[in-house]
This record gives C-alpha cells, sequence and structure tokens, in this order.
C-alpha cells in the first residue's frame, strides 16, 4: 500500500497541477547592505507572488547563526556566521514551485535556503511566533498580565470551592 501512495504522490509531483503549500527559508548575505537586502528580499517575494499566492512572511532579521557556513566563491571561500535570516509561506502548484526554486538558485547573495512543503495553519503559527519573538526582542511583554488583588483572588476561590 505504502508503494502504491508513494507513486501516486511522484504522479502528482510530475503532472504540475495540484495546489500545495511550501516555505521557503533563505539567509542573505550578512555583509550587504540593508538596502540591497530590502532589495533582494523583495525580488524574491514578487517571484513567489507571480507564481502563487504568498500565506506568510517574515522580513530579513540579522541573526546570529549556530554555526559557521562556508561557501566557495570565485575570489576564495567565505564563512558565515552571521546572516539575514527571512522566510515566505506560499501556495502554489507545482510549475510555480518549479519557478520559484529557479529564482532563488539563480539569486547569487542567498547564503543557503530551504524549501519545504507545509500547510497553511503551520505557517500561519510560525507568522504569529516570529510576533511573539518580536515583542520579547524589543523588551515588550508577550502578553497583558492582568492585576488582581487579594480579596479578589480569595473570592474567586470561594466561589470555585
Amino acid at each position: 500500500m505504502a508503494t502504491e501512495k508513494n507513486t501516486e504522490e511522484e504522479v502528482l509531483d510530475t503532472d504540475h497541477a495540484e495546489q500545495r503549500v511550501y516555505e521557503l527559508s533563505f539567509h542573505l548575505d550578512p555583509e550587504l547592505p540593508e538596502t540591497e537586502v530590502k532589495k533582494t528580499y523583495q525580488g524574491l517575494r514578487d517571484a513567489v507572488s507571480g507564481a502563487g499566492t504568498v500565506i506568510a512572511e517574515g522580513e530579513p532579521t540579522k541573526i546570529p547563526l549556530a554555526y559557521t557556513i562556508s561557501r566557495s566563491e570565485t575570489a576564495g571561500r567565505r564563512d558565515f556566521d552571521t546572516a539575514f535570516f527571512c522566510w515566505i509561506a506560499y501556495e502554489t502548484n507545482g510549475e510555480g514551485h518549479a519557478a520559484v526554486s529557479a529564482a532563488v538558485k539563480a539569486e547569487t547573495r542567498i547564503v543557503r535556503f530551504l524549501d519545504i512543503r507545509t500547510t497553511k495553519e503551520e505557517a500561519k503559527h510560525a507568522e504569529d511566533m516570529q510576533a511573539v519573538y518580536a515583542q520579547m526582542a524589543a523588551g515588550e511583554p508577550a502578553l497583558e498580565e492582568e492585576v488582581v488583588s487579594e480579596t479578589e483572588l480569595d473570592a474567586a476561590l470561594k466561589e470555585v470551592a
């Protein structure tokens, strides 16, 4: 049975008709000026929106990398310890996904990328979590805490008991 399902998925991938949700995440060169980072991100976002529908996204944020990424270039080897991290969740068919993949592979300012299948719910959750992390990084409380007096607390406990 599992073999039949895998074969069916392979057929759906090759006919390019089924709409699927993907999440493209990528690291941009940390030495790029802010204007070039925004321009590169917007160019890739335009390629994604031209091939499908953008569901959620995370604009470029400079982050330290968990490990050094090395890349061979014409001028020699470059090591990256930081990068601008961005992501875009989108829905498209197989043909649109192939177009997005080609655009990403052609962009030389990308240090590394990952393009995976996901769901709309997971993409929206990732967007919500990014907003929470941004609030925490800015020093803002993620949730407003309600201040309750001792008497209100005692009254509420008595009602429950």
